[in-house]
């Protein structure tokens, strides 16, 4: 693990890039860094070659290379990246704020990571350590996004069982909530 600057801020730790399905919300990829490694130095790890569509923030402006020897089949929704000599149009800072939302998913992952299982600063030292206890995380924070999916597959299944009356459904549902 190492250190970083961001302005006059110093940070010591590491960084936790994820690939999450933009529809389920299921972390499928999780790679750690030292903190010092640049988001987009990771983009061909996050990606596993059945992606429809990707999404990514203006750090990932320029890699539809890699994109596209990853995931032929992709599509690029990355936001664009104003410059110096040329701010973004209307049209385009339109459609960087409908790619936003959608991206927004993965803030929502890392929310619940932080918020319900206490992930906000490294407990170990070691990037070995703190990666074994994130890929334990994220296994936890894939079940608690599927918990309500998950639970009307199972009063499904206790639904179709033979013997099983509109009653005992009832009660079955009273007790999983």
């Amino acid at each position: 693990m190492h250190s970083t600057c961001k302005g006059n801020q110093w940070y010591f730790g590491m960084k936790a890039h994820i690939g999450v399905d933009s529809t389920s919300k299921i972390v499928h990829t999780l790679e750690t860094t030292a903190a010092n490694v640049h988001d987009s130095k990771m983009f061909a790890q996050l990606l596993h070659g059945n992606e429809t569509r990707v999404w990514g923030d203006a750090a990932y402006t320029g890699h539809t290379e890699a994109m596209r020897a990853k995931a032929p089949c992709a599509q690029d929704f990355t936001n664009k990246r104003g410059y110096r000599n040329r701010a973004l149009s209307e049209a385009e800072l339109t459609a960087n704020k409908h790619k936003s939302s959608t991206r927004s998913r993965v803030e929502h992952v890392f929310g619940i990571l932080k918020g319900m299982f206490g992930f906000r600063k490294v407990r170990y030292r070691g990037l070995a350590k703190n990666t074994n206890r994130l890929y334990v995380c994220f296994g936890l924070v894939n079940l608690f996004v599927q918990k309500k999916r998950m639970l009307r597959v199972s009063t499904l299944q206790h639904a179709q069982m033979p013997g099983m009356t509109a009653k005992t459904i009832e009660s079955t549902k009273s007790v999983s909530r």
